[in-house]
């Protein structure tokens, strides 16, 4: 039987009693996904699991399978790749390449991510795989096997392709991914300028418009072409929390820049952390079926911290769900109920609670006792049926 076990009354509760309210954005961005990445809380979502036209977004996906192949020694920052004539001929943004260069990887990141060079992806996509197309096809397999479930590739370079596509989801789900997994490589996504050997001076900037504002920004990639306009996959850092986003669709490089800036400050001005459970502290208390004790406390693993909008007109609701009676044995940290947070106008937040201690099976009188308390149950409610 599910037990619900209403923690409005406790000390527990008055510690969360805030207020609760949620103020909509309305972006400008035809579509959006707005994650903050401490709490793992989505703050916006808007037309955020269609695929559509990444542009240069997509080469997050490129700089993805090189830092994959960094990481399990396929290739060092120092090793130097070819540069074909189907590299040397890629039109938009450019490093200049010729085929006479041998670009390191390193130099070959930096141009992916400073100057989007269209033909620095090709070159990485022919380095890693032999040819675009099989790097493509590698790409398209590897993003399923992260959960990026709408992506598609057809090249490294986000060139205009029917076959190539993301949802803003799966380019947040990447973004993720680029900060969590590789630390040591992310800080080259903040380098705000890289002149590749001289020949690029009007493409030595980093477009993207958020890293010189002091609004802790450090990432991660533009985007553009007639058909996607003009897009953002943008992180930054204030104090504890780091908020990760996607916008696509705009119509200006001043309305990407205006737009980004705006979701940054929404998401840090709008939502504050609250520490809705400590960790290692007694929330509730549950019945043990057979044991040597006969209730156990349910505690969180660790500090549970929920992201409430600042503004707000109610109170958070707890409540405690679990499967009554439990039955012995029970190990200490087992994860055995679930506190669930009622937040108004959010989804419901649901907080794993572990045994407190060890309960072992009990002796021949708690079982006796147990076993008493089943007759007695079913002979009460025979006779209750009788009358």
């Amino acid at each position: 039987m599910l037990n619900r076990l209403s923690l409005k009354s406790t000390a527990l509760i008055l510690a969360l009693a805030v207020p609760i309210s949620g103020q909509a954005f309305e972006t400008a961005a035809t579509s959006a996904y707005v994650l903050d990445q401490t709490t793992g809380t989505v703050l916006l979502e808007k037309q955020a699991d269609i695929p559509l036209p990444p542009a240069s977004m997509s080469k997050l996906m490129t700089l993805n399978m090189l830092f994959e192949a960094l990481k399990d020694g396929r290739v060092t920052m120092e090793t130097r790749f070819p540069v074909s004539s189907k590299a040397k001929a890629m039109g938009g943004s450019t490093m200049f390449l010729n085929e006479r260069d041998r670009p390191t990887v390193e130099e070959l990141i930096l141009g992916i991510i400073v100057q989007s060079g269209n033909d620095a992806c090709v070159v990485v996509a022919e380095g890693l795989a032999g040819s675009e197309a099989t790097f493509a096809a590698q790409m398209t397999t590897r993003a399923k096997a992260l959960g990026m479930n709408d992506s598609s590739f057809a090249n490294a370079s986000g060139w205009p392709h029917p076959g190539q596509r993301m949802s803003m989801h799966d380019l947040g789900v990447l973004a993720e991914r680029l900060i969590n997994e590789f630390p040591e490589y992310y800080p080259f996504f903040a380098q705000t300028e890289f002149p590749f050997d001289g020949r690029s001076p009007d493409n030595r900037f980093n477009r993207n418009p958020l890293l010189k504002l002091g609004i802790g920004a450090d990432g991660l990639k533009t985007g553009h072409t007639q058909e996607a306009g003009y897009g953002l996959v943008g992180s930054a850092k204030q104090g504890s929390r780091r908020v990760t986003f996607v916008i696509s669709g705009l119509t200006s490089e001043k309305a990407r820049a205006e737009e980004a800036e705006r979701v940054v400050s929404w998401a840090f001005r709008q939502f504050v952390e609250k520490t809705v459970a400590k960790g290692n502290t007694q929330i509730a208390t549950a019945p043990v079926w057979m044991g040597n004790e006969t209730t156990v406390g349910l505690v969180a693993a660790g500090d549970a911290i929920l992201l409430v909008p600042a503004l707000s007109h109610g109170d958070l609701k707890a409540e405690v769900r679990y499967k009554s009676p439990l039955q012995a044995p029970i190990s200490k940290g087992q994860e055995i109920a679930t506190l669930v947070i009622a937040l108004e106008g959010m989804q419901d937040a649901e907080i794993p609670l572990v045994a407190d201690r060890d309960i072992t099976r009990g002796g021949f009188l708690p079982r006796l006792k147990a076993a008493a308390q089943v007759l007695f149950k079913q002979v009460t409610s025979e006779a209750q049926a009788a009358e």
